[in-house]
């Protein structure tokens, strides 16, 4: 009796070990995330994304900021961008905003390594977990 409790005991750390590692290394829901980019001439501001619990997404790029929306089946990804606003921005973080949505747009897979994210696509992109 005493070997079965310590087998069903083993059981349970196993499976609450197994499915903590693949919360850590799962789709980042329910996180905001930043780009790891330097900032821009003139500005301290880098690109964030908040990921909700469902995979809507707030963005804050550059300059511009909007709303878009990430489905994921096992390690594929998609993004779809919603409305972007124009908040006047200049002609160079306006091109950089529009290159990142574009980017984004085209991502194919993810993988995650603790806090990193990155969205594999033509143009890399990789999303650091946002400390507070």
């Amino acid at each position: 009796m005493v070997l079965f409790k310590r087998l069903v005991c083993a059981a349970v750390a196993i499976l609450a070990m197994s499915t903590l590692a693949r919360a850590e290394d799962g789709f980042p829901f329910g996180t905001e995330m930043t780009l790891e980019a330097l900032p821009q001439a003139g500005s301290k501001r880098i690109p964030n994304i908040e990921i909700g619990d469902h995979g809507e997404v707030v963005l804050e790029l550059w300059c511009k900021g909007g709303k878009g929306q990430f489905s994921v089946a096992g390690n594929t990804v998609i993004f779809v961008p919603g409305q972007i606003q124009d908040r006047s921005c200049p002609p160079a973080r306006a091109q950089a905003d529009d290159e990142l949505v574009a980017a984004l747009a085209s991502v194919e897979t993810w993988k995650r390594q603790g806090d990193v994210l990155t969205l594999i696509g033509p143009k890399p992109l990789r999303f650091r977990t946002t400390g507070n």
